[in-house]
């Protein structure tokens, strides 16, 4: 015949196995540590910080007191400086205002940096981080003139030098101290004080009566060399005429002087005729008063015959009278 366990019995066994799995839901709830996407685990003990888990889903530790945990947060955030008055290079005052993207790296050595610098209070750390970002701010600009800041003429803006100057300044700096990564620096504002615009307005005049000047002066100079070079030219072109000119004379001289050769050979009288018409031509004109003898040469040829005869035209009027 079988014994039955008594009621009794499995009574307490049930309860012990009751006790048993509510101690065992108990230590895991203690034990157990869930990561979520985007932030890291930082396992602390009596205080100091002992382990770092990054991968997103369950972490163990020592049950409390022994051990708890601080949940970083790695995603981006954004920090903006207030107002700056800062000097360029040039000497002049501008406002500027920068903001910074940053983010604590997924690393074990930065999460901890984080942790020890700030006691995981992202608050905390962007107040450092403006602060550092006033300090370069006013020591980046200082490397730049204002037009390489601010100008209408885009080929000759600086914008991403010094970005990428501050960007260097500050993520050393933030990664070292604090463990934090400067993931980008931009400005968010850019202002002009009256007296620098003021000085930027004069200096501007001055400068675009500079580059005038020096226009002119070109224009000048230019023109003085092209003036030079047409005298030149205009000098070669009338040598290049006149001897020319002179060679044709020379030409045409010699070919009447053959002419007349041949008409004398021909027609002595004929040539002194033409000859003393040429003479006449050359010294008698509109306002011209001569009183010659009209049977010397060459006015003898307004007297005498072409045929060489001497015997003088009668000069005598119609009355019979010389």
């Amino acid at each position: 015949m079988t014994d039955v366990p008594a009621p009794a019995a499995r009574t307490g066994a049930g309860r012990w196995l009751i006790a048993a799995t509510v101690v065992v839901i108990a230590l895991v709830a203690a034990t157990a540590v869930p990561v979520a996407s985007g932030t890291a685990g930082v396992i602390t003990r009596f205080g100091e910080p002992v382990r770092v888990a990054l991968v997103p889903g369950l972490t163990w530790k020592a049950p409390p007191p022994l051990d708890r945990v601080d949940s970083v947060d790695l995603r981006l955030r954004t920090t903006a400086s207030g107002q700056h008055s800062v000097l360029t290079r040039d000497g002049l005052s501008v406002l500027l205002q920068g903001w910074i993207a940053w983010r604590v790296p997924s690393e074990e050595a930065d999460v901890l940096r984080f942790v020890r610098s700030t006691r995981n209070r992202p608050d905390e750390a962007a107040v450092h981080l403006r602060t550092f970002l006033g300090s370069a701010l006013e020591t980046v600009t200082g490397r730049f003139e204002l037009d390489s800041l601010l100008n209408t003429d885009a080929t000759k803006l600086k914008r991403s030098e010094f970005r990428a100057a501050l960007r260097e300044r500050l993520s050393e700096q933030a990664r070292t101290l604090y463990g934090i990564e400067i993931v980008e620096v931009g400005l968010e504002r850019l202002m002009i004080p009256e007296a620098t615009v003021t000085a930027t307005t004069r200096r501007m005049v001055a400068e675009r009566e500079t580059v005038a000047e020096e226009k002119k002066a070109y224009g000048r100079r230019m023109a003085g060399e092209i003036r030079a070079k047409a005298d030149k030219d205009a000098r070669l072109v009338l040598a290049q005429a006149q001897e020319r000119a002179a060679v044709i004379d020379a030409e045409a001289r010699t070919a009447a002087a053959a002419i007349y050769a041949e008409v004398h050979r021909q027609d002595p009288q004929l040539y002194r005729f033409l000859r003393s018409l040429e003479t006449l031509d050359q010294v008698v004109n509109t306002t011209t008063r001569l009183v010659l003898r009209t049977d010397a040469a060459p006015f003898d040829a307004l007297v005498l015959p072409p045929d060489g005869t001497q015997t003088p035209v009668s000069t005598q009027t119609p009355g019979g009278k010389p």
